[in-house]
């Protein structure tokens, strides 16, 4: 097993969108398959060998678990035998492998509410990390466990579709319970597996007195999944009696600070223009508004997550929306901050560019409508939904395309995704070549 994030060491990782939601057929959602709506399903090899030309010895790769295991103790592994052995050894890339990324198997009534969730997750990491063993040894078991609440159990945008507080403690009691299956279940099946937990940064904050606590409370929600997951959720914790008023009993959170699962590194997810939030609130009702803390933000996020858990870190995901400029000045600027942490003392050990491709905005799969968290200009929904049809084949999707990426992918006349190299592809190749950032006078 090759590991590339020993101590002192540091990796640049490209990352491709692997979001994989397949609802059951009587919900009436459409599914969410970023790999189709890219195209990496007809381009995967090209995709991943940008990864390793543009300097990338790591690759955050999602394995499509809803695909995959095709039904209890059932598993279809030819995409996966294809691609992770070009990947690992054709490529030589480090590979991430992403088990969990917001959907579960169809055939799994209740999604991450259902009673068999855990155990069967865990049989499905523990039958990956066996079969792939000395392939791929680094495993995130879920991506985001705040974001899955959200979405899932929050909102009601993807399965199970729960709705309010309650909804969101039901989920994410079963996805922490999942996580932790999970390890115990890669453990057994690779002693050398190196468990990588990832979770999106939350920084709050407002300029309304009386949404000060609001703001408070869900920056404590934003480490409460980790908090879970290694135990620290007793009596004294701040959280401990919300959760209880909110659907979780006491023998289910005394029973989380037994048999604490060991992760090895801890991936932060941070945007600088997505991730920080201002409150508003207008009527009566609570807005997020996205707003861009750019270096300031990251450095706060981190160290919260450094000082919390004293854990050896990785950048898991991080871009900016925009134009081949602004990428490129992000990619600059984080990189440049991310030297400077480490010069302090913050065990840092990777950067991950996240998504090396542009990708479809996951309201492709609801006719345009917002489905984040945070308020999104009415003239870019307008204009989704405008070109939204019945049919999910039939729409155009330039409108719905998300500019993150190193590499831009641009439709076609026949509606095919084109893909060309942005300024922050060549910037990202220097970077990792080494070559610093030079400075030119106006």
């Amino acid at each position: 097993m090759t590991n590339p994030f020993i101590p002192g060491s540091f990796s640049w990782i490209g990352g491709i969108e692997d979001t994989c939601v397949y609802p059951p057929l009587e919900s009436g959602m459409l599914p969410l398959d970023e790999y189709e709506l890219t195209e990496h399903s007809a381009h995967w090899q090209a995709d991943l060998r940008a990864v390793r030309e543009m300097g990338g010895t790591s690759v955050r790769y999602g394995v499509n678990w809803p695909l995959v295991h095709t039904g209890p103790n059932e598993f279809d592994w030819t995409v996966l035998d294809e691609r992770l052995e070009y990947a690992s050894n054709e490529l030589g890339l480090t590979v991430i492998a992403d088990l969990v990324h917001y959907g579960t198997p169809t055939w799994l009534r209740h999604s991450f509410a259902d009673p068999e969730y855990p155990e069967t997750i865990a049989k499905f990491a523990g039958a990956f990390a066996g079969r792939y063993r000395g392939m791929v040894d680094h495993i995130t078991p879920l991506n985001e466990p705040l974001t899955t609440a959200s979405f899932c159990g929050l909102r009601g945008v993807w399965p199970p579709a729960l709705t309010g507080w309650n909804g969101w403690t039901t989920v994410m009691l079963g996805i922490v319970t999942g996580i932790s299956s999970s390890i115990a279940a890669v453990r057994a099946a690779n002693p050398e597996a190196i468990i990588v937990h990832v979770e999106a940064a939350t920084l709050y904050q407002t300029a309304e007195k009386d949404l000060e606590d609001h703001a408070r409370q869900l920056s404590s929600l934003g480490m409460l999944p980790t908090d879970l997951l290694l135990g620290r959720v007793d009596p004294s914790h701040e959280m401990y009696e919300w959760l209880i008023d909110n659907g979780a009993t006491r023998q289910q959170l005394d029973s989380m600070r037994t048999n604490v699962p060991v992760i090895d590194l801890l991936g932060v997810n941070y945007y600088p223009d997505l991730s920080p939030r201002t409150l508003t609130q207008s009527d009566g009702i609570v807005s997020q508004v996205a707003t861009n803390l750019g270096e300031a933000g990251l450095t706060q996020s981190l160290a919260r997550f450094a000082d919390r858990y004293a854990l050896p870190m990785l950048i898991t995901e991080t871009s900016i929306e925009g134009d081949d400029a602004t990428r490129t000045n992000w990619l600059n600027d984080s990189a440049q901050r991310v030297k400077e942490l480490r010069a302090d003392g913050m065990d840092l050990r990777g950067y991950t560019w996240w998504p090396i491709m542009d990708f479809v905005d996951w309201s492709y799969a609801s006719a345009g409508q917002n489905v984040e968290e945070f308020v999104v200009d009415d003239a870019i929904i307008s204009a989704r939904s405008t070109s939204s049809t019945s049919q999910l084949g039939d729409r155009r999707k330039t409108p719905f395309l998300r500019r993150m990426g190193l590499i831009r992918l641009e439709e076609g006349e026949d509606g095919h995704l084109g893909r060309a190299p942005t300024s922050a592809a060549l910037r990202f190749a220097e970077l990792a070549a080494g070559i610093p950032m030079v400075k030119t006078n106006a």
